[in-house]
């Protein structure tokens, strides 16, 4: 019974952290991105940004302090990783709201899911 318990206790805590970001579709995203209405940030490393990354995404391992960020505070902020099994946007997301971004959401399906809806990913310049 303890094992229960504690098993579903992990499980809903996993929910909750899961839930410190929202998500944002891939059309919400392409839009947002049509308008230039959002900061896209890619967590999957230098290698993987420069084989191919979201339009206009930062590279967060050479831009950590993420000082390109928009000054208006409520500005939509997008960090993403690899798929939906994958956590490293947190440390973006994270930083985001630590340095005050109220509007921060994630792209769940990450980088494998923009590319598998059709959507084309940008080689670094």
């Amino acid at each position: 019974m303890k094992k229960l318990l504690a098993l579903a206790l992990t499980l809903i805590a996993a929910s909750v952290m899961g839930a410190e970001f929202p998500d944002i579709s891939v059309a919400d995203l392409k839009a947002a991105i049509a308008d230039k209405k959002v900061t896209v940030i890619d967590v999957n490393g230098s290698d993987s940004y420069k084989a191919g990354h979201v339009p206009g995404a930062i590279d967060f391992a050479a831009n950590a302090d993420l000082s390109g960020l928009p000054s208006d505070k409520s500005a939509l902020v997008v960090a993403y990783c690899g798929g939906p099994g994958c956590n490293a946007y947190q440390a973006a997301a994270k930083k985001a709201a630590a340095l005050g971004y109220t509007n921060v959401k994630h792209l769940t399906v990450g980088k494998s899911g923009w590319a598998k809806a059709g959507e084309k990913l940008e080689p670094a310049k």
